[in-house]
């Protein structure tokens, strides 16, 4: 239980507490759950979990082919977005009743959170793979200040316009303080990965801690993101204008 052995034996004895935690989810699920497509989505939780036991012995066997590996860290990301909707469309607040406001802004706020989430999740990708020694430095560095600069314009729209929506404030907020806190996580990271520790025989307690938080931190930065780009949708009504050929066509039928 040395150098890196360690961290993957307890990465597996986690893994296999989460995958029995989704079964008992999904389970749960289809006995209570009177909406069919929440049933359906504890299945995809299910079954992605399963996926991503299959790739994680897959980069056990071939030695950590960075591909796989991306695409094992990808897919666990994916799964957390999934058990964190599951647990927002079960919440109190999203059974209760709520009040819609119209949106007469392009691009809508609707859109901007869900390009948003888009960014963070294929952020997450890059860096996966330039955790994973598939991709340098550069494209990370310049998806991170892609991603930032999407986040503060959705983050700046939602707080001036909707600061009396607790639904959509709360996570805007949340996203902010997350952001803030990534950035300098990811700074650290940089520093005890690429600096300090770029010559070491086995990974320094340091650079682990500092690369396991700033990718904790992604996660939950995705998973913020996503929850506002769904009550984005859920909270505001866009206004589509009437376009001048659509009010002739729409007149004609009338007439």
């Amino acid at each position: 239980m040395v150098g890196g052995i360690q961290y993957e034996h307890t990465h597996r004895m986690i893994a296999e507490f989460i995958g029995l935690l989704i079964i008992i989810m999904a389970v749960w699920t289809q006995r209570v759950e009177p909406r069919k497509w929440m049933r359906v989505l504890g299945w995809i939780a299910l079954a992605a979990v399963v996926g991503q036991g299959i790739l994680g012995g897959i980069t056990v066997l071939n030695f950590l082919p960075w591909s796989v590996s991306t695409a094992h860290a990808t897919l666990g990301q994916m799964i957390y977005c999934v058990t964190v909707a599951m647990a927002l469309f079960t919440s109190r607040g999203w059974l209760q009743d709520y009040d819609r406001t119209t949106e007469h802004l392009t691009p809508s706020t609707q859109t901007l959170a869900g390009l948003a989430a888009g960014c963070v999740w294929l952020q997450l990708i890059v860096g996966a793979a330039f955790r994973h020694s598939g991709m340098k430095l550069l494209p990370h560095l310049v998806g991170a200040c892609a991603v930032t600069a999407m986040l503060y314009w959705t983050i700046v729209r939602v707080l001036t316009r909707y600061g009396s929506v607790d639904h959509l404030r709360k996570p805007a907020q949340l996203l902010l303080a997350l952001l803030m806190f990534q950035l300098g996580l990811g700074f650290a990271a940089y520093l005890t990965r690429l600096t300090y520790g770029h010559n070491a025989v086995q990974p320094w307690q340091i650079m682990v801690i500092s690369t396991v938080a700033h990718v904790s931190c992604g996660a939950l930065v995705l998973a913020v993101s996503v929850v506002l780009a769904i009550q984005s949708r859920r909270m505001i009504s866009v206004h589509v204008p009437e376009t001048a050929a659509h009010a002739v066509a729409h007149k004609a039928i009338t007439a």
